[in-house]
């Protein structure tokens, strides 16, 4: 078999979202701690297929992530 072929044999496992299984209804932006979780260490957004989250909490994360940059309490690029 070819590399390309073993690779899509493989399931593929499924991540659960955090904010879902702690069932937190909205995304504090004022809560840079949970925040920086779905940062890369450059300071950027992580899509939702790395960090699990479901297509609702992932537009509430980058909403809030948006918000607490332009609020100051998270830098928009690593330093």
């Amino acid at each position: 078999m070819r590399p390309q072929q073993r690779d899509r044999d493989i399931p593929m496992v499924k991540k659960n979202c955090y904010f879902c299984t702690n069932k937190i209804t909205t995304v504090d932006y004022k809560d840079g701690q949970t925040l920086r979780r779905f940062m890369s260490p450059h300071a950027k957004i992580m899509s939702n297929k790395k960090t699990g989250s479901c297509p609702k909490h992932q537009r509430m994360i980058t909403l809030a992530l948006k918000r607490a940059r332009h609020m100051a309490l998270l830098p928009f690029v690593a330093a």
